[in-house]
């Protein structure tokens, strides 16, 4: 009886000690008071695991990277021997695998090892936190306890209990790429429009050419420019302007014949250029007659030593008259002003505007298969876009990456790993990409949602810190962050009212399955996941034909959801139905 006792730490109670001493009455007093003290020592050595076990949450779930729970139970009255000693730990079996916890200890009074004393006579509290690191296998799992008893130097056998199942894994549908990454597009242009400028200067109060101004450099560069518009077939003229100006000394009505005449002396001069090259385009004309913007530009470039007083004049009076005169008032500036600054502004701006015209779509295609170096930079990203063909995409950004280490090639290469899954790759592109523009917000934003793809969320916070003004949606990327870190509240603020996959996730784990069912029912381009999730948002409101019902369409679309499905615990109350387990064998 006492070796039954300490082993399988079983009920000894109060009337079994009566009955052994009714027993032995017959054989004497002594020897029934005896045994009767042999079992009230052996209550002594009696060490029993702990009842009304619960644990929250059940059954379990991941949040964030983490599987946690809470576990309570009590100790029974007198059932803690006083020199026990009870190690209670916590294990996740799953797939023939174990995930071990951190152990509590608890000992009687009397026992010499440290932990969490029980008292014998009015039992306690049992309590103890786990957290295990999740990984996909467990999504089909159980938490035991596991127990290591002895009571003095004699091990007591308990064996392992199982206490809850698991897991609740929803939040992994909430997925990186659920996110559009952004592109940065080239700058290619087909028609380039190149300005050529021109001054003719004129002496105070006159509008006479003169030679040495017709000949100057900057004329004779824009009648180069003229004649290589017409000699080159890529080459057209788009416009010609000729602009009158006067400086703002003087009076308006002589200003603004000045002008007027020194505009009309330069067009002159231009149309007999463009009649020799054999052209008849016309010249656009305006004039200004007091060029107060140039003085005030003249100005701020010149390193006159009192210009600081000048343009507070300026700034100080918008009337032309009151400038003028309070002007020529600083008498100890005005005379540089007369000499150095009021000259360049008495003049004729000659603008010619060419536009050259870029190389085929043809052209480009051909040159980037065969010859991509003979594209530049901007040419050779044009042209991955005059194809749908992934692998010469790809084979395109390569080229332009490699020839001219531009980050936007980069950038597109890491968008179609990316898109492949290949999310190694992707991140190697956009460590490139940000090696040569680090702050750009785009590839932040795309390197952000890869390191989300790879697991590393504390990198892909980093990189959405730096992606501010990203063509990419940042909040939406921002709630599956908060998503995959557990932090549901965040995610609902960040995904506000759109319409996505992932956005539906977090109202399912708010337990918000009304608004789940609206967000779902709004996904622009629903897939696969879109109709698991409705199905899930189904199971947890018991709507089991349409369980079924999005079920057949998801794994329709992706067979992979099959095996998912059979394991989710979403769908623990359908796995032994009929139905069901057609849809997932």
């Amino acid at each position: 009886m006492q070796r039954k006792v300490c082993k399988g730490a079983h009920r000894i109670c109060e009337y079994t000690y009566i009955k052994l001493i009714y027993m032995h009455m017959k054989k004497g007093l002594f020897l029934g008071l005896i045994a009767a003290a042999v079992m009230l020592a052996s209550c002594n050595k009696t060490l029993q695991k702990p009842d009304e076990i619960t644990v929250n949450p059940s059954p379990l779930e991941k949040v964030g990277n983490k599987v946690n729970a809470e576990i309570t139970g009590t100790f029974p009255k007198k059932k803690f021997a006083k020199k026990g000693v009870l190690v209670v730990t916590p294990v996740l079996k799953y797939d023939g695998q174990e995930s071990v916890g951190e152990p509590v200890t608890y000992v009687g009074e009397k026992a010499k090892e440290n932990g969490k004393t029980v008292n014998y006579k009015y039992g306690g509290t049992y309590s103890q936190s786990c957290s295990f690191d999740y990984v996909p296998a467990m999504r089909k799992s159980e938490l035991y306890l596991r127990f290591e008893a002895r009571v003095g130097k004699k091990v007591i056998e308990i064996p392992d209990v199982k206490i809850a199942d698991g897991i609740v894994a929803t939040s992994e549908l909430a997925e990186a790429k659920d996110n559009k990454t952004a592109t940065t597009p080239d700058k290619f242009q087909r028609v380039i429009q190149e300005l050529t400028e021109a001054d003719i200067k004129f002496l105070i109060q006159s509008a006479e050419l003169r030679s040495s101004e017709t000949k100057n450099d900057g004329v004779k560069g824009l009648q180069a420019a003229i004649k290589d518009a017409k000699d080159n077939e890529k080459k057209e003229i788009n416009k010609i302007e000729v602009a009158g100006y006067a400086s703002p000394d003087g009076g308006m009505d002589l200003n603004e014949k000045l002008a007027q005449n020194r505009q009309k002396a330069a067009a002159n001069f231009l149309k007999k250029d463009l009649k020799k090259n054999k052209l008849n385009n016309a010249i656009e004309s305006n004039i200004t007659a007091e060029d107060w913007e140039g003085f005030q530009k003249a100005m701020e470039n010149s390193n006159m030593q009192d210009k600081d007083l000048v343009l507070r004049v300026l700034s100080m009076y918008s009337d032309p008259e009151e400038r003028e005169a309070q002007i020529k008032n600083l008498s100890s500036v005005y005379g540089t002003i007369a000499d150095e600054i009021l000259p360049a502004l008495r003049r004729s701006r000659l603008i010619l505007t060419t536009d050259l015209i870029g190389k085929s779509d043809d052209e480009i295609r051909e040159l980037a298969k065969n010859n991509p170096d003979q594209l530049s930079v901007e040419e050779l990203l044009y042209a991955a876009t005059l194809t749908n063909n992934k692998a010469e995409k790809m084979e395109i950004y390569a080229k332009a990456a490699n020839i001219y280490n531009d980050y936007r090639a980069w950038n597109s290469l890491g968008q179609l790993y990316f898109e492949d899954g290949n999310i190694a790759e992707a991140r190697r592109c956009y460590g490139h990409a940000l090696g040569i523009q680090p702050n750009d917000p785009d590839v932040n934003y795309n390197a952000g949602i890869a390191a989300m793809a790879d697991g590393d969320l504390a990198k892909a916070e980093e990189y959405f810190g730096k992606a501010a003004g990203t063509k990419g949606n940042l909040s939406a990327a921002m709630g599956t962050l908060y998503t995959q870190k557990g932090d549901y509240a965040a995610a609902k603020n960040a995904y506000g009212d759109q319409a996505t996959n992932n956005a539906a996730v977090q109202q399912i784990l708010n337990e918000d399955y009304a608004g789940a069912s609206k967000t779902l029912d709004a996904v622009k381009e629903p897939n696969a996941t879109t109709a698991y999730l409705k199905a899930v948002v189904a199971a947890r409101t018991n709507d089991v034909q349409a369980v079924y019902a999005n079920l057949r369409s998801a794994v329709a679309q992706d067979a992979k959801l099959k095996a998912r499905a059979a394991q989710d615990i979403e769908f623990a109350k359908f796995a032994e139905e009929a139905e069901f387990q057609a849809i997932v064998k």
